[in-house]
């Protein structure tokens, strides 16, 4: 049943093949376990202990909280769909719990970093100056995902209604704004871009390689780990990094959380609310240095 449920996330709920790729990982390991510790094969006749067994085994083994929790959520996805199926008449994971993660806050780059890592000087001439500058600006303006840079065409960028078509996880699209300095670097990024590759027409692709291939992701990671070592003080230095930035920024500057988490692609508001914790501790900076009684 294991192949079903797969057949299930990909073409019924449409996962994103990470996720799907994430699950079917996550059950053979759970199938690994049961049969080393209960000669077990079958995964639809076990019950809440064998689980739990496996749960505290994963504990004890070092796993981060997260990765546990998202184990948890694989099994519980897979005995729901057991359980419509018919195969059997009792989840065993509906007293399951997922374990208490401890909250730590997105980072983000500062204001004065950023505006440091987009300086023109800091990439060099040529259309690889160009690609990685654009990388950074356009992660850091649009607050897109590395999946949804790396998969981005040109044709989702629409110049004159100064916005760009983004295809977020489980398929959904959204459109996001593009500022008129933003879009004025696109056009000077696109001059170039032909210019190094005349027959582009050929790769549709918005972010490409030094040959002109389609980018991916360890490319798009290596850049922005590349320009925010120069600059930015955060322990992390990812792609996400500039997205929580993106983010923080906005909130910063007053926007509506519930326009930013239209702009992030959230599927709810609590997801985006995390990002608050951040601006509070700002207007708690600002209050105790301004207030006569702070």
């Amino acid at each position: 049943m294991v192949d079903s449920f797969i057949n299930y996330l990909q073409f019924e709920k449409r996962s994103s093949p990470h996720t799907v790729e994430a699950y079917e990982r996550d059950l053979r390991q759970f199938g690994e376990f049961l049969e080393l510790s209960f000669e077990q094969s079958d995964l639809a006749i076990v019950g809440h202990a064998e689980i739990r067994a496996w749960i505290i085994d994963l504990v004890e083994q070092g796993l981060s909280t997260t990765s546990v929790n998202r184990k948890i959520a694989t099994l519980r996805s897979y005995y729901k769909f057991l359980l419509r199926q018919g195969v059997i008449q009792k989840d065993p994971t509906y007293k399951l719990k997922s374990l208490k993660n401890p909250k730590r806050l997105p980072e983000f780059v500062q204001e004065k970093s950023i505006q440091d890592v987009l300086e023109e000087d800091v990439y060099e001439d040529g259309f690889e100056g160009y690609r990685d500058r654009m990388i950074m600006e356009f992660l850091y303006l649009t607050g897109v995902r590395l999946s949804e840079l790396t998969g981005l065409k040109w044709a989702d960028l629409d110049f004159h209604s100064e916005q760009v078509r983004v295809l977020g996880k489980r398929k959904k699209q959204r459109v996001i704004p593009l500022s008129k300095g933003l879009i004025q670097n696109i056009i000077s990024y696109k001059k170039v871009f032909e210019e190094s590759f005349p027959n582009s027409g050929q790769n549709p692709y918005f972010i490409v390689t030094n040959s002109g291939k389609q980018s991916y992701p360890m490319m798009v990671y290596r850049t922005v780990r590349k320009y925010l070592d120069l600059f930015a003080q955060t322990s992390k230095r990812s792609p996400h990094v500039l997205r929580h930035t993106f983010a923080t920024h906005l909130l910063n500057k007053g926007a509506d959380l519930n326009a930013v988490k239209d702009l992030l692609g959230h599927a709810n508001l609590a997801a985006t609310q995390v990002y608050t914790h951040n601006s509070m501790e700002k207007l708690k900076a600002v209050f105790e240095q301004a207030h006569p009684k702070a």
